[in-house]
């Protein structure tokens, strides 16, 4: 029986190929790996690209129910009825103290912040209606509500900023009215009033 016998130029090149396959049978199963855990992340991927934020807020534990209604330039409504157009998404409904929870920990506590947020997904041109609608009230005195509107690309700057009084249950007010071109730009903007509770509850029906 003969023994083969390496030389040392034999034997660091065998060493070499070991490695490299062994680098090379790591490198196969990290790909593969890394391909099982992506895969279920793509199929359920949701784009939360958004064009426009627009934020309702009143006063911190306040028990008063405050609703957005906002129409898109398609005439499309978004409101606690319908949470979705496709342009636009209520991503928040606050009902004032009601029902409004998160979980801590496992335990669940009062939600004390009173917001509403209204996202606009792609930049569609035309004009864009945002009401506030008092759906419930508690007290007698007018509940000051502020209205932020920020256009979030290419940069994050202020389209409007205000505060405005509702004045009890059914009271409803357009806060703006602004119209962007097709490229994304504000061209103009207004407060003139305009209705959008009855068309809202006349599409829920």
């Amino acid at each position: 029986m003969k023994h083969r016998i390496f030389t040392h130029s034999q034997e660091q090149d065998v060493f070499t190929d070991l490695l490299f396959n062994t680098l090379l049978g790591f490198a196969f199963m990290f790909a593969l790996a890394f391909m099982m855990i992506a895969a279920p992340e793509e199929a359920g991927n949701v784009d939360a690209k958004a064009e426009v934020l627009i934020t309702v807020r009143w006063e911190d534990q306040h028990p008063d129910d405050v609703d957005a209604i906002v129409e898109d330039p398609r005439g499309g409504l978004v409101w606690y009825h319908n949470r979705d157009t496709g342009l636009m998404h209520l991503d928040r409904d606050d009902r004032g103290v009601f029902a409004d929870q998160i979980t801590v920990d496992g335990v669940a506590i009062a939600n004390p912040i009173n917001q509403e947020t209204v996202t606009i997904r792609a930049a569609q041109a035309g004009e864009y209606v945002v009401n506030l609608l008092h759906y419930k009230s508690h007290y007698s005195q007018p509940l000051p509500v502020t209205v932020k509107v920020e256009k979030l690309n290419p940069r994050v700057s202020m389209l409007y900023y205000g505060v405005h009084e509702l004045g009890g249950s059914g009271d409803e007010l357009t806060a703006i009215r602004f119209t962007l071109d097709g490229e994304g730009g504000v061209t103009s903007t207004s407060r003139r009033p305009k209705s959008l509770l009855t068309k809202a509850v006349a599409g829920k029906s």
